[in-house]
């Protein structure tokens, strides 16, 4: 497509050498300044994420989860890593009960679980980095102890959790200063997170997850009720594992996630199911396109609030799910004329009786690619925040049910649900493509409408991540559509049955780097909707 140089926007990034794309300016520069001092792309990711849980601070941070993928050059891999934690060994819906606990809270110590994100970023160091993870965490250092300015996006989404953070004294304390959340363009520094990040740069993971800095986090979660215990810690030290990544091929090309825990197996789900159709004559931004997407990911969604668990626990498997047979199936379903008013029970395509991040891209000069997701979860996770170490704790664990015999029903060292889910496209058994969109539940549909953007109708990757969103909200039954779709559009949707509304925010925020073989060249994309950019040289 070409673009309209009247119209706002901007252009994607092209390079020929090495590219970042992430949700902050600063982050993308420590990725870029890794890169020129001869990191690869995996060591770029890593500065680039750290840097980011200190400046992003209400959608991650040390004390979160992650996922990667990594295609190291020339070896025609895709390497996963499972970097979430699990639930404290006491942690069991008894337990729970005999504590007057009805359901998990979000902001309640029981939706925390002990974090996996340094664990994770350790062991990918360890296995594919060339700088030493202390020398990864400088530029982030830095940003704690100096501080950083709040950029537009940041302000607003720190706003809006305000009521959150004044429920913890100690959050209250550190992230509303004055009483009030910092404005566009405040410093705020975080000297006590700053101390703790040295100590990990200094003495690896270890020093996270075991002496005074595991004792604050487990003394803070204690005092609110939890069931954390230094032990829990301890066993963080090591949870981060490599995995078998899951794909499926589609368009010519195959697209790759990390298996459960995380969702990415609902993106395979979906691409199979719209593959099927075909490519609408009216273009990206019709009524008739985004009816079928709707539509596959109501049924997609359904399933996974049915089935996705730890692996250990789940009742179906991905080969079922993704089977062309299943998929099929539920594409006979999808009717191009009417919205279905109810959904048949997940697992069958009949009717019959029978639930905040941030992504990064990294592609070096050797064509190394690395896909990197990190998160709190919710904003500022559960608002707990460990205050002599800085360390705001996640609420991942808010992905647990008290309902027994439920796959995510909570359990002794157990993983929960998990949003966060990082891409990644080869083609000839070359990575073509790192990529990844933000947005907690709305990540599958964020996803595959990028994917579908750029190989079905032909846009650039910036093209792609600008266009409209629209997110079957899993828990209502409602499309909530960004500004952008046209009225016409809208009106149809309404007339086949979609009950529709504004969304509050724009969905999620996404990157991209797309790598041109053929030529040699580069193309990132970057999320306007949040406050980052594509860099490359």
């Amino acid at each position: 497509m070409k673009r309209d140089f009247h119209a706002p926007g901007r252009s994607a990034v092209y390079s020929n050498h090495g590219m970042a794309a992430t949700s902050m300016p600063i982050a993308t520069f420590a990725a870029l300044e890794v890169l020129q001092k001869g990191g690869n792309a995996l060591d770029a990711a890593i500065a680039a994420v750290s840097t980011l849980c200190v400046v992003e601070p209400q959608s991650t941070g040390i004390g979160g989860d992650c996922f990667c993928l990594y295609a190291p050059a020339g070896s025609g891999k895709v390497i996963a890593l499972n970097g979430s934690g699990r639930a404290p060994a006491a942690a069991t819906p008894e337990a729970l009960r005999s504590r007057q606990v009805t359901s998990i809270v979000n902001t309640s110590a029981h939706a925390v679980t002990v974090p996996g994100a340094i664990s994770a970023w350790a062991k990918l160091n360890a296995t594919y980095g060339r700088k030493p993870l202390g020398e990864l965490l400088q530029r982030a250092i830095t940003c704690a102890e100096e501080g950083f300015a709040v950029t537009p996006r940041v302000a607003v989404d720190w706003a809006d959790a305000a009521g959150k953070l004044r429920l913890n004294e100690a959050s209250a304390r550190r992230f509303l200063p004055g009483g009030e959340t910092p404005r566009v363009g405040d410093r705020f520094t975080q000297p006590e997170l700053g101390k703790t990040l040295r100590a990990i740069a200094e003495h690896g993971p270890r020093a996270f997850y075991e002496g005074e800095i595991a004792a604050d986090m487990v003394a803070t979660l204690r005092a609110a009720g939890g069931l954390h215990t230094e032990e829990d810690f301890h066993n963080g030290l090591t949870v981060a594992e490599f995995v078998e990544p899951i794909s499926i091929d589609w368009r010519g090309m195959k697209v790759w996630q990390c298996p459960p825990n995380g969702s990415g197996l609902h993106v395979l789900m979906l691409l199979g199911i719209l593959e099927g159709f075909e490519t609408p004559e009216q273009g990206p931004m019709s009524a008739e396109r985004y009816h079928r997407h709707i539509e596959a990911a109501r049924l997609v969604y359904r399933d996974r609030d049915a089935f996705l668990a730890d692996p250990a626990y789940m009742e179906r498997s991905v080969a079922e799910l993704t089977s062309k047979e299943y998929l099929g199936k539920l594409r006979g379903i999808i009717r191009d004329d009417q919205a279905m008013k109810t959904l048949p029970p997940a697992g069958t395509a009949e009717w019959v009786k029978h639930k905040d991040t941030v992504y990064l891209c990294v592609v070096d000069a050797e064509g190394n690619a690395c896909s990197f997701i990190n998160s709190l979860f919710e904003s500022f996770g559960s608002g707990i925040l460990a205050e002599k170490s800085g360390v705001m704790l996640q609420n991942r664990g808010f992905g647990f049910r008290l309902q027994e015999g439920h796959v995510n029903c909570i359990g002794p060292n157990k993983r929960p649900l998990h949003t966060i889910i990082p891409g990644m496209v080869t083609k000839d058994d070359q990575c073509i493509m790192p990529y990844g969109v933000m947005g907690g539940h709305f990540q599958p549909m964020g996803q595959t409408l990028v994917l579908s953007n750029m190989f079905e109708f032909g846009m650039d990757p910036q093209e792609a991540i600008d266009c409209p969103r629209l997110y079957p909200h899993p828990f209502g039954n409602v499309v909530e559509l960004e500004a952008g779709i046209p009225a016409s559009v809208v009106d149809r949707l309404q007339r086949l049955g979609h009950t529709v509304k504004l969304a509050p925010k724009p969905h999620g925020g996404g990157q991209a780097i797309f790598m041109d073989r053929k030529r040699g060249i580069l193309i990132g994309g970057s999320d306007p909707r949040k406050d980052g950019l594509a860099l490359g040289w």
